[in-house]
Order: C-alpha cells, then structure tokens, then sequence
C-alpha cells in the first residue's frame, strides 16, 4: 500500500511530562501538544528519545501515543517506536498503529550491534508486517551503530519506508543519501537542531526538532522559510536559537529541555531514574539564555513570524 503522508516541516520530538512521582502527566502532555499544534507545527513526535521512551512500559508507551492522538487535530501523530529486538519492535510498532498513531518513527536496534544486512532485514521486515508510513532513525551516539548510506537507500524502495532522521552528525553521509533518495518519494529529516538549516540547504525536508518544544514559532518560521527558499530569514532566525539550540544539549537530551519548559510555565523539571533534573550550575545561565530570546521577541518585528508561517 502506497502511503500518502507529507514530512515536510517541523516535527517537536515531545516530551512526557511526568509528576514528582515519576508517573505520566497527561494533562500536561495534552496541552504541550496542542500548544505546538497551535504554534504551526507540521506534526508531532511523541515517544522518542526526548519522550523517555527508554523507561517508559510499552503499556504506559501505548498510552502517551493514544493521549496525543486524542489532543491533536490536524496535524499527524508519527509515534517513536523501535527496538533491538525485531519481535519487539514489530510487537510495539504494531500496537502504536493501533493506538492511532499515522505513522511510526523507527529507532535503529541498539547495543546488539547488528551489521548493515542485520539492520537492513530489520527495517525490511518491519515494513512487510506493519502497514504504515515508517521512518528510519539513524542516531549512533545512542545505538553504538551507524546506518549506512547504501542501507538507507536501499531502505528506501520500499514503499513503507517513507523517510530516514538523520542524527549522525556526518553531513557527507546526509548528503550521499539526499542525492541518490531525490528522485524517489522519500523524505530526509533532520535529528540535530544545530543542522537544520544545512540539512535542508542540501535537500533535506524538515526536521524532528527538540527545540521546537520550547520555540515552536521561531523553528517553524526558520524551517518555513529555508523551504521556501528565503535563506536570508532562516539565517537570521538559525542564529537566534543558536545558544538555545547549544544549552538545550548541554546535559542529555531531554534533560535541558524539561527545565527550558519548566522555566516556560509548561511543565515539571521531572525526568525517570537514571535521568535527573539539570544541574545546578546550569540552570541560571539557561534561564538568561531564555530572557534573551524574550527580550529579543519583544524588539523585533513581530509580523516576520506570522508572515513566514502563513
């Protein structure tokens, strides 16, 4: 079955508020994804990396997608999903869909360690039993395993595999795969806010963003603009979220982030065992990092946002 869903854009990789308990908030997570539905975004991505999808149940897994699904309206549902074990995966996958989920992030197996033709029988088989649009999730610092160019592509005929997040780091590889994936209805997305822009200068078609859950309008007018191909703007806007975009990784994703949104009014710095909450040294200096993007809204031209995002 052929799928027709459109990746362009901004994806905010959500987080899952938690209570001072450690158990799921799901008021808060309702309201952060209508916020940013509200905001422009193109879709939204709960139960990745930055949603703790590492310790969460895939009960509780289930029950984050189908609450998002439930509070948004208009914009696609892409549920993280994956795992090193291909029975498991296909198991999660599955039920994700179920749950109402339109499409299916993939990360790549992890700590096992398979060989390219193991991660290409993967993918593949994940794609034959499950009918839905899925994306492959290339993020060797976290699964010790690089995806490489001629297995994405290769992953690309098939009809289920609609696109591939790249967060390696490696722009030549990024490259490789945009150039010989150009012809094919096959979407490349970026995984590292400090590449965006780049990414989509070379091709790329959006992003899977984790600064787009505390900047939703300014990630939306960056990656709007650079589509359409006004670069001047998306410079401009890069560059206002550069250090927001550095101190948003200064401890492990998605440990700044929560206190960014904590500080934003949107939710508890709470993170599950073995995450904690940011430390202490960092918190004041993102809070200035946060005063300064307000400041600067306050000053700008205001109409450069809702004209990009119209």
């Amino acid at each position: 079955m052929t799928h027709d869903i459109d990746l362009r854009g901004v994806h905010p990789a959500l987080t899952t508020p938690m209570t001072t308990d450690g158990s799921i908030d799901f008021q808060t997570l309702r309201e952060n994804a209508q916020r940013v539905e509200a905001a422009g975004v193109d879709g939204v991505v709960p139960v990745g990396s930055t949603g703790e999808s590492a310790t969460l149940s895939h009960d509780e897994h289930v029950e984050v997608v189908e609450a998002v699904v439930d509070a948004v309206d208009d914009v696609p549902v892409i549920a993280g999903a994956g795992s090193n074990n291909t029975r498991e995966a296909l198991d999660l996958g599955q039920r994700s869909v179920d749950a109402g989920a339109d499409a299916l992030l993939l990360i790549s197996p992890y700590y096992n360690k398979p060989e390219q033709r193991g991660l290409r029988s993967h993918y593949e088989t994940l794609a034959d039993e499950i009918d839905a649009p899925q994306i492959v999730y290339n993020v060797p610092s976290r699964t010790g395993r690089n995806i490489e160019p001629d297995t994405a592509v290769a992953l690309a005929d098939h009809e289920n595999v609609v696109g591939f997040k790249a967060a390696s780091g490696d722009l030549g590889q990024i490259t490789e795969i945009i150039e010989r994936t150009r012809d094919d209805d096959f979407a490349v997305l970026s995984g590292d806010d400090a590449l965006t822009l780049p990414i989509l200068s070379i091709g790329g078609h959006g992003t899977i963003s984790v600064v787009a859950n505390v900047e939703p309008e300014r990630t939306t007018a960056m990656v709007g603009a650079a589509l359409a191909g006004d670069y001047e703007t998306a410079r401009d806007i890069h560059h206002e979220l550069g250090d927001l975009t550095r101190a948003l990784f200064w401890e492990t994703n998605p440990i700044p982030v929560k206190e960014a949104m904590h500080v934003r009014g949107h939710h508890g710095p709470t993170l599950r065992s073995p995450l904690s909450r940011l430390a202490d040294e960092y918190r004041d200096d993102l809070e200035a990092v946060l005063d300064d993007l307000d400041e600067y809204t306050q000053h700008s031209d205001h109409d450069r946002l809702a004209e990009v995002d119209s």
